[in-house]
């Protein structure tokens, strides 16, 4: 007999319609596997949110623990286009900056070569060396091949890091010139000259060029409180203690002088900002467990994270440790610095009050936040939350142990999945095989049916019964 290979063609049953329904019935038993898996990602989802505002509260709290932001110092000027910027050395006071002089760069050109092309070849006159002369400095030797061109010499000293000076080739109109600029400014690094030398050091006789126009480079001069100050640099350092001038934006024509007030002071507004985007941070933790906690009593929808007991924790470990106070300074609460804890567990900041504490009382504050100096027993506050935060959130933390548990639980439900798949995919195929032999069987029997049915027809006949 032929091998029946479409359900139901033998039968005459919609056996393909059939097995299609027990595959779909069969499959609904993955729907509550899958619905798991979903609310799982949704609670990582969830966690990932928490943890990633955690995160920047974390960098909140690291920058009040820092000492020297209660500490840090601002240069504001005032006058001509003088800047200034501070470091941890630097003192409060007003300074009056005069500058009479800008440090410049010395230069210098060769003669000019008439007749002869920029690439053309040279006659050294046995010159092996370039000698490079400064004002203030050493020599500095740049080797030369013989034959070079202008532009081979230019490219042998650009090739020496500290040959000191920078080369061009220009042309003048009438001839090629090889022009040279100091790379640092000031009169002891301005280049006075070259000479070629021979093997043994000795100038040659026959040079293929010698110098010709040189302008010397010069040093800043200015004066600070009415003290007179040079610098080869236009960046001056510790003229004022703890403050680097620059005076590069600066534009002093001939006998012109340019004037500026630099007051270093206390920056407040760094500390103001740093306490206000420690507030910020953390309400956005408080907001986003909010939004993963959130049950709508109208609408009935639980957010991911309703009655989980590891947000409790967060939140319960976190409100104890800014309820909980600090000892050793002259504050001991965020109440004393004009920062309190509102009903709905955000923190709300009196920005008037934090700005006077900044301003009169950076000691206290630094205190408060980073401990008293000197005072093992004094942990401050943000010391305390950094604690509490690297616990919460490290890998064996109270965060972490959570996502790692859902995680576990997404592996376990795909497993459960694949092994309930294939279950599925076993049970519709042995569905299959029955199905096959049934079509095949009612095949067969209605076969028989037929032969049988002619039987008795011709059987009658015989016998005149029809």
């Amino acid at each position: 007999m032929a091998t029946i290979t479409s359900l139901g063609i033998g039968s005459g049953l919609d056996l393909n319609s059939l097995l299609d329904q027990l595959n779909d019935a069969e499959r609904g038993k993955l729907a509550p596997i899958v619905r798991q898996q979903e609310q799982q990602e949704a609670k990582i989802s969830a966690y990932g949110k928490i943890q990633s505002s955690m995160d920047k509260f974390q960098d909140a709290v690291d920058a009040l623990n820092d000492p020297k932001l209660y500490q840090s110092l601002s240069a504001n000027v005032r006058g001509d286009e003088v800047s200034a910027t501070t470091s941890a050395d630097a003192m409060p006071g007003s300074y009056r900056v005069e500058v009479t002089a800008l440090a410049t760069a010395g230069t210098l050109a060769s003669q000019r070569l008439i007749d002869t092309e920029s690439d053309a070849p040279l006659d050294m006159g046995g010159a092996t060396q370039l000698r490079l002369d400064f004002a203030g400095q050493e020599s500095v030797n740049i080797d030369v091949a013989a034959g070079s061109s202008l532009e081979d010499i230019r490219d042998a000293i650009n090739a020496r890091k500290d040959a000191g000076v920078s080369a061009s080739v220009i042309f003048d109109g009438e001839g090629y010139r090889l022009a040279l600029s100091s790379s640092e400014t000031g009169l002891d690094a301005s280049v006075t000259g070259f000479s070629f030398v021979d093997a043994g050091g000795t100038d040659v006789a026959t040079p293929p060029f010698a110098s010709d126009t040189a302008q010397s480079g010069q040093d800043a001069a200015l004066t600070v409180n009415g003290i007179a100050i040079t610098s080869p640099s236009n960046s001056i350092e510790d003229a004022i203690q703890g403050v680097t001038l620059n005076l590069g934006k600066l534009s002093l024509g001939a006998g012109e002088t340019a004037s500026s007030t630099v007051t270093v002071e206390r920056n407040t507004l760094k500390v103001r900002e740093a306490i206000g985007a420690f507030v910020k941070a953390f309400n956005d933790v408080k907001s986003t467990i909010g939004t993963a906690t959130n049950y709508d009593s109208e609408t009935g929808v639980a957010a991911e994270l309703v009655g989980d007991s590891t947000v409790r924790t967060i939140e319960n470990r976190l409100r104890s440790v800014l309820t909980g106070g600090v000892a050793g300074g002259e504050f001991s609460t965020l109440t004393q610095l004009g920062i309190t804890l509102q009903r709905d567990g955000t923190l709300e900041m009196d920005d008037e009050a934090v700005s006077d504490l900044a301003k009169n009382s950076p000691d206290s504050l630094s205190d408060f936040f980073t401990g008293v100096e000197g005072n093992e027993n004094s942990v401050g506050l943000a010391s305390s939350l950094s604690t509490t935060l690297e616990q919460l959130m490290s890998k064996n933390g109270t965060l972490g142990n959570a996502i790692s548990g859902v995680e576990n639980r997404i592996d376990s439900l795909g497993e459960r999945y694949e092994r309930m798949e294939s279950t599925i995919d076993r049970t519709i195929s042995r569905y299959r095989t029955q199905f096959g032999q049934l079509d095949a069987m009612i095949a067969q029997m209605n076969s028989t049916s037929s032969y049988l049915t002619q039987q008795f027809d011709a059987l009658d006949y015989q016998l005149g019964r029809k």
